[in-house]
């Protein structure tokens, strides 16, 4: 008998833990504002509807398949300029990647959008093939071929479409 109120708190305490962890994902907010045409709140779901992308690599000595949204992608749905709409003032534009903590990475516009630089950025919710874990995420931005991973940021809560000062 005891047995199985133990087995049965258990199951309760990994039920909870599974619906906390699916309400904390839903509620996750990443604003997002600026220079772009509609600054809006993002949430996983409006993310799940964007064409995800998977990306293989290691920071701190911790390898993995990360998967999420391209930055261009992202931000060309935002209504950034991007393609042939990338030139002249528009390329003094730069996207800020602001996490929980306030830890904060820069990306130039140009560098993201695959006419010009194309760079391998991701924001991503998963890392093989699970939601990432609360110290990561629930949004993670990952930028696959930076020699060292100092503009991955943790807890992206904001990004921004921001012109460079003159």
């Amino acid at each position: 008998m005891t047995r199985n109120l133990l087995r049965g708190a258990c199951l309760a305490l990994l039920l909870a833990f599974a619906v906390e962890r699916v309400c904390a994902e839903d509620a996750a907010v990443i604003a997002a504002g600026g220079e772009i045409a509609k600054p809006l709140e993002l949430t996983a779901a409006d993310l799940a509807q964007l064409p995800h992308t998977r990306v293989h690599a290691k920071a701190h000595d911790v390898e993995g398949d990360y998967d999420g949204v391209l930055l261009s992608v992202l931000l060309r749905a935002l209504g950034a300029p991007n393609g042939e709409a990338l030139r002249g003032p528009n390329l003094a534009l730069y996207v800020r990647i602001r996490g929980a903590d306030g830890y904060r990475a820069v990306f130039a516009l140009g560098e993201l959008d695959a006419s010009i630089g194309n760079a391998n950025v991701i924001l991503a919710d998963r890392r093989n093939g699970q939601p990432l874990d609360a110290n990561e995420g629930p949004f993670r931005i990952v930028a696959a071929g930076d020699r060292r991973p100092a503009r991955w940021v943790r807890q992206v809560v904001a990004i921004d479409v921001l012109k460079a000062p003159d």
